[in-house]
């Protein structure tokens, strides 16, 4: 059968090739030279859409060109670009071993973080190569799956024990649900309430206080007989106590504590007590405000959305610039709740660095 003179083979060979996707555009070395030197004499937007490429890939070849010791700022400077697949084994490699801790995939969004796009299979694939063993995994289904909608809306506490040369120490974490940033920690021989109330205190001095708090039933936090002394200071904040009777309900700090043994604990062998608490205190900025978490979408680190800067972040990533940047980590250009007015019961209430002051 024929239609317009065509057959159906011919018909049926056609559709199949549109329904293949066109493969990406190359560049050879000298287009790629002749880009960057029109984007030197005019700028990245107006070469992106000279040559039909995208502004992610004139950055990088930048990026690329810097990390050689070339210049595209100079007048006749000379493009030499590195060897694409030595530069992107010789980046995973690099990561991983600044951070054992890390999967294939906790290693690409660190790597995507900082403007350097490579997949998960690659990762992996290149981390095997060189010693990588995946762990086995048991994994299980987790049940009434809930986030807060805004930081201080519910922080989580919990404490994780291990061993410095066989003394026993609690580490307590208080981890706010929203963007499981770390608002305090402190490190002590045994579980009692008095670093549990100093700790919390100093967390609402410096963050604001939050309106909800979960804990287990731990002796530091619960108690059978009468009001805790914990329970009496949230009380006196006027603070939501909710009390998780399954590990599971305080999932966000139990897998917090997973990662603080996997990536610090089992990482480094403490010399001492005071050691101990250098090494979690450099575990605990780095997490904060670098290291991506999958439960935030990958890319984003606790910091961008506990201080509101997640769609700030996304774009620079977006646009290949890199989260890492001075305005956005500087302290200066943080978010702080020092002042609120509230409702309660229809009263008003005025806090000043977490603390009432009216109401």
């Amino acid at each position: 059968m024929e239609e317009s003179g065509i057959s159906v083979d011919q018909m049926m060979n056609r559709n199949k090739k549109k329904s293949y996707p066109a493969r990406g555009k190359r560049y050879s070395r000298a287009q790629k030279e002749e880009i960057l030197e029109y984007a030197r004499d005019n700028d990245v937007e107006a070469a992106a859409e000279k040559f039909g490429t995208t502004e992610t890939s004139i950055y990088e070849w930048r990026r690329s060109l810097k990390r050689r010791g070339g210049s595209d700022s100079k007048p006749g400077a000379k493009v030499e670009l590195e060897d694409p697949k030595a530069e992107r084994d010789q980046r995973i490699l690099g990561m991983w071993r600044r951070h054992r801790g890390y999967g294939p995939s906790q290693i690409r969004n660190m790597l995507r973080r900082s403007g350097f796009k490579v997949s998960v299979g690659t990762a992996r694939h290149v981390m095997e190569e060189n010693g990588y063993l995946p762990p086995t995994l048991k994994r299980t289904e987790h049940i009434g799956r809930y986030e807060a909608g805004r930081p201080r809306e519910l922080y989580h506490l919990d404490f994780y024990h291990f061993y410095v040369h066989k003394q026993k120490q609690c580490v307590l974490f208080i981890e706010d649900d929203f963007s499981r940033f770390i608002a305090g920690w402190t490190m002590v021989p045994t579980e009692k309430a008095d670093p549990v109330i100093e700790t919390f205190d100093l967390s609402v001095q410096r963050y604001g206080r939050p309106d909800g708090v979960m804990t287990d039933r731990g002796s530091a936090f619960h108690s059978w007989k009468g009001l805790s002394r914990f329970e009496a200071l949230l009380e006196e904040y006027e603070i939501n106590y909710y009390m998780a009777r399954e590990a599971a309900v305080n999932g966000k700090v139990e897998a917090l504590n997973a990662n603080f043994q996997k990536e610090c604990v089992e990482q480094h062998e403490f010399m001492d007590l005071t050691d101990a608490a250098r090494g979690i205190g450099h575990w605990v900025e780095h997490y904060n405000h670098q290291r991506t978490h999958h439960g935030l979408g990958g890319l984003l680190v606790p910091a961008d959305r506990y201080y509101g800067l997640a769609e700030q972040t996304l774009k620079r990533i977006e646009r290949g610039l890199g989260a890492d940047a001075p305005e956005l980590t500087n302290p200066d250009s943080r978010g702080l709740d020092l002042f609120r007015v509230v409702s309660y019961g229809g009263k008003p209430q005025i806090w000043l660095m977490g603390e009432k002051i009216f109401g």
